[in-house]
């Protein structure tokens, strides 16, 4: 524009509130996430046994409509510890796989064409940037874990009365391990996906940080005839916390706490090695 016309003028709108601004990251994030069709009908899959778990309360609380495919008199299902253990641990594993997809893609096109700077020089910390990508992963996995989990946890209160009162420790149990699966599972995505900058090698990693961390732990239990390798299992560190929900009296190798506090230092790590990576330039020595 020639400055003679002396036609420009500054933004006068309202801005984005400081505090929301990492938000940002996610809405954009959103527009592209969904782009692959095999993304998005695993997405919608994903619900399918949600739904039929609420079907099963609803056959539940009316029986009656349903005798003609059982003869028993007792409940189809049993609202139990161990109905919300079952559920949660397959909404868990079909988060894993979703973010083996998502995860990897989130960062590391950032690192590998040097975006980073041109996010960085605007009105966003890395503190910020992080936690738009995290917010990404969080959202979208706790719309297949705890928000369905607790949709049916408050349908059956709604169903039997005086059951809530009784089993509100299956609530904190949804929400508590699927907190913690969330943030250990989104933490160690974006740090794979920062150190690595390959997207198909960083969700190969993540696959292989499961299951070979689970073969490492028992070799170690084996050889060392201890219970200290389970330390290094993410998928048992988080059933031992939901079983002290779900299923009062399992022996366990490790009290919940315990667990609780190596997962929070697992992500920790994932945390302080993706920070590393996150920064406006970089000095090659």
């Amino acid at each position: 524009m020639a400055v003679y016309k002396r036609s420009y003028r500054g933004y006068s709108g309202a801005l984005t509130p400081a505090w929301s601004r990492f938000l940002v990251l996610y809405r954009f994030a959103r527009r592209t996430m969904f782009r692959s069709r095999f993304q998005t009908g695993f997405f919608t899959l994903c619900f399918f046994f949600p739904l039929l778990c609420l079907l099963g309360i609803y056959a539940n609380a009316h029986l009656s409509a349903f005798s003609f495919l059982t003869k028993r008199s007792g409940p189809l299902l049993k609202m139990d510890g161990s109905f919300f253990y079952i559920f949660t641990s397959v909404q868990c594993t079909l988060a894993f796989l979703l973010t083996a997809f998502l995860g990897p893609g989130l960062v590391s096109p950032d690192l590998a064409n040097g975006a980073l700077t041109l996010y960085l020089c605007r009105p966003l910390a890395r503190t910020e940037y992080v936690l738009g990508k995290l917010s990404v992963l969080v959202i979208t996995l706790s719309w297949i874990t705890w928000v369905p989990g607790a949709v049916l946890f408050f349908t059956q209160s709604a169903m039997e009365k005086g059951w809530m009162a009784a089993n509100f420790n299956l609530l904190i149990g949804v929400l508590v391990g699927s907190f913690l699966w969330i943030l250990v599972l989104s933490l160690l995505s974006l740090a794979l996906s920062a150190w690595v900058k390959w997207r198909v090698v960083a969700g190969a990693l993540l696959l292989a940080v499961f299951f070979m961390g689970g073969g490492f732990g028992n070799a170690i239990n084996a050889v060392l005839q201890t219970q200290q390798g389970y330390l290094i299992d993410i998928a048992r560190l988080i059933s031992i916390v939901e079983v002290s929900f779900f299923r009062d009296g399992t022996p366990q190798p490790f009290s919940p706490l315990e667990a609780s506090l190596a997962l929070l230092a697992i992500a920790g790590c994932c945390l302080w090695l993706l920070m590393r990576k996150v920064r406006p330039n970089e000095v090659i020595e």
